[in-house]
């Protein structure tokens, strides 16, 4: 059987380093991209194929498919579409410059690659389309609207996207992670400090008593947190199972929160989110 190739997105650290590592020793061909060029350099002394992709940068997302098509002579498998940042604040501090550049990252970009790769796909008789998404992409919670508004557009596109693939082979899966030991938190520091003032907002205080000590203090892992690896091993189920399901949830919290969304009415869902 030929070998599987597989374009991951993200892949500097966290989720995506350890998915790229992980299908490489499973026997697929990994292109493993990162926004930096220092990353990629990193990666490729470690052995993985990588180069230069960052969602913000709409030529290097040109160029990264074009460099797939290239060396997978314009046919993919898979891709994964991961690599994504917060700015934590709350809706009314968050500028409209700052909410542009989020959904650039988070989804624009996602959605041009996608675009790019799909006519790979179809030259393959088919493919998987997975979107890392997340249980904010299922239920909000205060301080991260940013984030959510997001997630749940990806969650919206996705599922369109998933309809109207249904008679090409190629499938589109959601995966929805809860809390990974990732650097997320520590990603979203540089972002809350480049856009949010909130020293000005009139909820200066409650940052002061709640979003400060989360972001900043060093709490050890959450308790319900699974490794990066929880993430793969779902990601493989959804490569390699010959029917996927639409969407996987990661971690106790995310599963918990779809079930709240299914069953919980909604004045009942609000006051459970809104302790958290």
């Amino acid at each position: 059987m030929a070998q599987r190739s597989i374009l991951i997105t993200g892949c500097s650290s966290g989720i995506g380093l350890d998915a790229a590592r992980t299908l490489t020793a499973r026997g697929w061909r990994v292109f493993a991209t990162c926004r930096k060029e220092a990353d990629c350099a990193r990666l490729a002394d470690d052995g993985l194929e990588s180069f230069r992709l960052d969602y913000e940068d709409p030529a290097s997302i040109a160029a990264a498919a074009d460099e797939v098509a290239r060396r997978t002579v314009g046919r993919l498998d898979a891709l994964f579409n991961n690599g994504a940042y917060a700015i934590p604040g709350a809706l009314e501090d968050v500028p409209a410059p700052a909410m542009r550049a989020i959904f650039e990252a988070n989804l624009i970009g996602w959605h041009d690659l996608t675009c790019r790769i799909i006519p790979l796909m179809r030259a393959n008789g088919g493919g998987r389309i997975v979107q890392c998404s997340s249980v904010l992409g299922v239920v909000g919670l205060k301080w991260r609207g940013a984030y959510v508004a997001t997630k749940f557009a990806l969650e919206g596109l996705s599922d369109v996207l998933r309809l109207e693939m249904a008679d090409t082979g190629i499938h589109v899966v959601l995966i929805e992670p809860g809390p990974i030991g990732t650097r997320f938190r520590q990603n979203a520091i540089a972002r809350f400090e480049h856009w949010i003032d909130w020293q000005a907002s009139p909820r200066a205080e409650q940052y002061r008593r709640k979003l400060l000590r989360r972001l900043y203090s060093d709490r050890g892992p959450d308790r319900f947190e699974l490794p990066a690896s929880a993430v793969t091993q779902v990601l493989i189920r959804a490569l390699e199972s010959p029917r996927p399901r639409a969407r996987y949830a990661v971690t106790m919290p995310a599963r918990m929160a779809g079930l709240a969304r299914r069953l919980l009415p909604g004045p009942l869902l609000d006051r459970l989110l809104s302790r958290g």
